[in-house]
């Protein structure tokens, strides 16, 4: 999560993880091909998770499995060398996955996966449209989904609206609205459902920042701050994001809106940033675990 909408530039650096199913034991994961490429893959490992993909993809029935997983991986490897033959073999390979033979969980990921490879070919409302049906709570036989982990889903979130707001940058700003709106709801109601939800927090600070709204963008960072408690290890990231943008954004575009003139712009800021730091002060009751740098 990073500040954008023209505050600094979105880098999504949170690789989604692919379900492991059971939980084998490390030695009968080094003798199944396509549960070592899981596990590589899910410890960044791309290079090894596609070897391993590419070695499973030879076992009787697992072709479509290890597609995904060689497929996604090489997504990965894009996102870390931008070597564009990467981006091609990962969305050649999907698109030779037969869904039907897919487990339902992965059938799941590899909307994921469509998603993340429209995402990294600039195609940000199409990726938006495949990780919001990736969210969706039930089937369509009203079943809850088995789909996401809460990470996962957390992560998909995260990638969801990151699609929009950059959709939103390529739109006329009459249109600019539009997507934060489709945010706002989304997160309202992700947070109904998941009070500790990192993104969600976050991304509603964005959206009613987008929008115009830095009264509610204010208060919703106030919230936010208090809500990083209920958000586990990414508390302290959570924390770290809303300071930035609140610092770097809201302040400065609430004090112009609430100002007369330039002197007493800077007034207003230096008593908003006084009110906020004095707000994260009393709220700092407990530490909050440090976020550490992505890989």
């Amino acid at each position: 999560m990073k500040v954008s909408s023209g505050a600094a530039a979105v880098l999504l650096v949170c690789a989604l993880p692919i379900s492991a199913h059971a939980q084998p034991r490390p030695a009968a994961t080094e003798q199944d091909p396509l549960a070592r490429a899981r596990a590589l893959y899910n410890q960044q490992d791309y290079d090894g998770a596609i070897a391993a993909a590419i070695k499973a993809r030879q076992r009787p029935g697992a072709a479509d499995a290890a597609d995904l997983v060689l497929a996604r991986a090489y997504l990965e490897r894009f996102r870390r060398t931008t070597d564009r033959a990467d981006l091609v073999i990962g969305r050649e390979t999907l698109t030779m996955i037969q869904s039907a033979r897919l487990a339902p969980r992965e059938q799941v990921e590899l909307v994921v996966g469509l998603a993340e490879a429209l995402y990294l070919d600039g195609l940000y409302g199409a990726s938006a449209e495949l990780f919001e049906s990736a969210l969706a709570r039930q089937d369509a036989a009203g079943q809850a989904s088995p789909a996401l982990t809460a990470r996962a889903r957390d992560q998909v979130l995260d990638w969801w609206a990151t699609a929009l707001d950059r959709e939103a940058q390529n739109r006329f700003s009459t249109d600019r609205g539009v997507p934060y709106t489709r945010i706002l709801t989304v997160m309202q109601n992700e947070l109904a459902y998941n009070p500790g939800s990192a993104p969600a927090a976050y991304w509603l600070v964005m959206a009613n920042r987008a929008i115009g709204d830095l009264d509610r963008a204010w208060d919703t960072a106030i919230a936010g701050w208090v809500r990083a408690a209920l958000a586990g290890d990414s508390g302290g990231s959570l924390r770290a994001d809303l300071d930035r943008i609140v610092l770097q954004a809201v302040i400065p575009e609430r004090a112009r809106m609430m100002a007369e003139g330039d002197r007493d712009r800077e007034r207003i800021a230096a008593e908003l940033r006084a009110e906020w730091e004095a707000i994260k002060k009393d709220w700092r009751r407990q530490e909050l675990p440090t976020p550490t740098s992505a890989t």
